[in-house]
């Protein structure tokens, strides 16, 4: 590469970077909950992604308890930090809907993506009794 192609391409990653970090404040489509922030994002093949993390202590609960969304197509990340090795997945439910992600391992991410209508829909652990034992939450669609 000839050093004004290498200048070139070394100036547009640097835009590109600066653009995603800048990509990377608040966003008016954020929604709060009870216990934290929530994450919204535009999903890449429509709709929106909602992120949420299970407990990184180990305890069987999330670290949001309530997620608001937009109806249509609705994507949960759910990001497993636990230290104690403890498995968890994320699981919608409610108004006909019953979609479980894939349970991961300490340090994976589980996801489901559901479309939704408006309305409240529970989300969940599936994995073993977590969401008998209280690993669950709201999530309002409008």
């Amino acid at each position: 590469m000839t050093q004004p192609r290498l200048v070139c391409a070394i100036a547009a990653s640097v835009a590109l970077l600066a653009l995603a970090v800048a990509g990377c404040g608040g966003s008016s489509n954020s929604s709060t909950t009870s216990t934290g922030a929530a994450a919204t994002q535009p999903a890449s093949g429509g709709g929106q992604i909602e992120k949420l993390s299970a407990d990184p202590n180990g305890a069987l609960k999330f670290t949001q308890t309530s997620l608001t969304a937009k109806s249509g197509k609705v994507t949960i990340q759910m990001t497993n930090p636990s230290s104690s090795g403890v498995e968890h997945g994320i699981a919608v439910e409610g108004n006909g809907v019953d979609q479980d992600g894939q349970i991961v391992q300490p340090g994976g991410t589980s996801t489901v993506s559901v479309n939704l209508k408006p309305g409240t829909y529970e989300f969940y652990c599936p994995f073993d009794s977590h969401k008998q034992q209280g690993m669950t939450g709201a999530l309002t669609v409008k």
